[in-house]
């Protein structure tokens, strides 16, 4: 299955997320080493910036497609293929997808909606863009009538790919997996069908897998699931769920899982992101952990409690050190420093080290073996050294 990529646009565009055209194209250039199958560049008809940033990921990006995002104006279309050229060039148009947004955005019928999807296909088309997407916004609170024939439509004019939005992340994995199955029964082999999916709910990532399941080809996603209100579809879970479950989905990427952290460390420097700390994947503490009997488990053979490893991902397994850690911890800096201890003095250590430790905070494992290694150069009498 394919990986769009719309980190620099939908992830670009949430507030705080704002990125120059050199920043962008960096970006791009870290996407393309990942594997992605197309890069969204920007939105050209929207400012300069995003004009620019899309001439220069243009010239730039060659393994990976690249895809401008239009309305479906002749004039927008005609600045992205100003911008970008035909060449390796997806143009990707949003269509006015449910009567809430007819009325009350676009101030439209069905019939206008449904007649600028034809013209804005059939110029790109003309303009000489062999790859031509159309993404139904807010699909998920459609009507089966007026979205089979905004479909149908989009397909007869020479769209190559239909996208399925859930703009505002209001469907739960059934009815959004019953939504790619209606799309895949009324379009032609040959024809993509795309998810884009948000996380209001939580649930981008099981919805954008419940469209795998019903028949999608491709994913749009995120980098650390970045975009509008929660964001998006994150790539990091998606890619670990197929690395890990892919013989379940029957269904692989070739994203490079390796170096997805250090392109999400490149995207957090440049928008000034925060590292969560209970993030999958990318959170600093998830493969990380206080508690003494995980550690116990993690010391004696680490797939007690990973299933996701970390050195997949570019990662180190953490222990810290906290009021919720346990003895286990210590033998084991202990055994490794070469040092033998009764259990009385194993419980003294324990005490002040650990189970008297004032407040929530944890600490590197290192910081406690370097306060060890002075007790052991400091008290060879009580701690019986092979040193």
């Amino acid at each position: 299955m394919r990986i769009f990529d719309t980190t620099l646009r939908d992830g670009e565009q949430a507030p705080g997320n704002a990125m120059t055209p050199a920043q962008k194209l960096e970006m791009a250039l870290h996407l393309e080493a990942l594997g992605v199958d197309c890069v969204e560049a920007g939105f050209p008809a929207s400012s300069p910036s995003d004009f620019e940033a899309t001439q220069r990921i243009a010239r730039a990006i060659k393994r990976s497609r690249f895809a401008t995002f239009s309305r479906t104006r002749r004039n927008d279309i005609d600045l992205a293929v100003e911008a970008g050229g035909i060449e390796n060039h997806e143009v990707q148009m949003v269509a006015t997808g449910s009567d809430i947004h007819l009325k009350y955005k676009r101030g439209i019928t069905r019939a206008e909606a449904v007649s600028e999807v034809a013209t804005a296909v059939s110029h790109a088309i003309a303009l000489g863009i062999t790859h031509v997407s159309v993404g139904i916004e807010d699909a998920s609170r459609s009507e089966d009538r007026f979205l089979r024939e905004l479909t149908e439509t989009a397909v007869g004019a020479g769209a190559t790919c239909i996208i399925l939005a859930d703009t505002t992340g209001c469907m739960v994995p059934q009815e959004y997996g019953d939504l790619i199955a209606k799309i895949r029964s009324w379009v032609p082999e040959g024809v993509r069908v795309s998810t884009h999916c948000h996380d209001d709910f939580g649930l981008s990532l099981a919805n954008a897998l419940a469209g795998l399941e019903a028949g999608a080809d491709e994913v749009q996603v995120t980098l650390g699931g970045i975009g509008e209100r929660a964001g998006n579809t994150p790539m990091e879970e998606l890619a670990a769920v197929l690395s890990y479950k892919g013989g379940h989905y029957n269904l692989h990427t070739d994203i490079e899982l390796s170096e997805m952290y250090r392109a999400y460390t490149a995207l957090r420097g440049m928008i000034n992101l925060a590292e969560p700390r209970n993030k999958p994947i990318f959170g600093t503490y998830a493969f990380g952990t206080v508690a003494g009997i995980h550690q116990q488990g993690i010391l004696s053979n680490p797939a007690t409690y990973e299933y996701v490893e970390p050195e997949n991902f570019g990662r180190e397994r953490s222990l810290l050190i906290g009021r919720h850690s346990g003895r286990s911890i210590l033998r084991h800096l202990l055994e490794d420093l070469g040092a033998e201890v009764n259990e009385n003095t194993l419980h003294d250590i324990y005490r002040r080290h650990v189970a008297d430790r004032q407040g929530s905070d944890c600490e590197d494992l290192s910081v406690l073996r370097k306060r060890l290694e002075a007790e052991v150069r400091d008290r060879p009498a009580e701690l019986s050294t092979t040193l």
